[in-house]
């Protein structure tokens, strides 16, 4: 019972400070979104639960964005021929971040058949309702500088903060995609079952594919930098929440727990923690 109201008490406080950042804005539009936000992650976890399944879990956040994003952009250009073209590309770079995520994660997901990180949680209706709250917390936090920009009436500039933030993206979005991609080569091929991944760039960095995540949200920052005002430059908060999610949270921290207990009596493992920084410093 205390551990069903504490997971109640975290849902709302997760959907308040979110809230709370879009009212900071003093843009009805971003706050709608905000709110029809946790009311798709509330909907949705109501078949999940009756299924106890987590298999669209991760795809239902990366939906979540593409209609965030969508939905600002499509309320905020009257005239879509006359569109703002750094709101255009803004939009653009997010939804391919998303649609990339989104799929990655689903296909391998059902490929694995579980997500082992819910196995406990979707046994419980209040804890599996915070985790779906806190993905509401997610979206909304990582994105509101996005939206505030794209919602502002004075647009996105495109000057040369607008593109070095683009070329911020870029840089995380290929670094996150090689990152995945060598480690999914690496777990397909069957002479490394129950090893750890220490080459390509995972040999500079022990998590490169949330370095690259970090980066992007930082260059998604930038290049929402020059609409924003006033109170709505809290939403730079983007970066940072990404950095202590993925830091602390869950990501590095739940990892590093998991890698320890498998290869913590490993030499070559001991070694490897050792010798390599968990992002990119170390």
């Amino acid at each position: 019972m205390k551990n069903s109201l504490l997971h109640i008490v975290i849902s709302l406080i997760a959907f308040s400070l979110s809230y709370l950042l879009a009212y900071s804005t003093g843009l009805s539009l971003v706050q709608d979104t905000i709110l029809i936000v946790f009311v798709i992650q509330w909907v949705l976890f109501v078949p999940a639960y009756l299924f106890r399944t987590e298999k669209f879990f991760d795809l239902t956040g990366s939906v979540t964005y593409i209609f965030a994003v969508s939905f600002v952009f499509y309320k905020s250009n009257d005239d879509l021929l006359s569109y703002d073209i750094g709101s255009l590309i803004l939009s653009i770079v997010i939804v391919f971040w998303a649609l990339r995520l989104g799929s990655f994660l689903f296909l391998r997901i059902k490929k694995a058949g579980e997500d082992k990180r819910f196995k406990e949680i979707k046994t419980s209706p209040s804890r599996f309702f915070m985790t779906w709250s806190l993905q509401g917390m997610w979206v909304s936090l990582c994105s509101a500088c996005a939206l505030t920009a794209l919602a502002n009436p004075n647009g996105i500039q495109t000057n040369l903060l607008f593109y070095f933030g683009l070329f911020i993206f870029l840089s995380g979005f290929i670094l996150e995609i090689i990152a995945d991609t060598q480690k999914s080569k690496f777990r397909s091929n069957t002479e490394n079952k129950n090893r750890f991944i220490s080459t390509g760039l995972w040999s500079f960095s022990r998590h490169p594919n949330y370095l690259g995540e970090i980066i992007l949200w930082l260059g998604i920052s930038v290049m929402s930098i020059s609409a924003l005002s006033g109170w709505q430059y809290v939403t730079l908060i983007s970066p940072v929440f990404t950095y202590i999610l993925l830091v602390y949270i869950s990501g590095v921290r739940l990892l590093e727990e998991s890698g320890k207990e498998k290869w913590g009596h490993l030499e070559e493992y001991k070694k490897y923690l050792k010798n390599t920084p968990s992002l990119l410093v170390k």
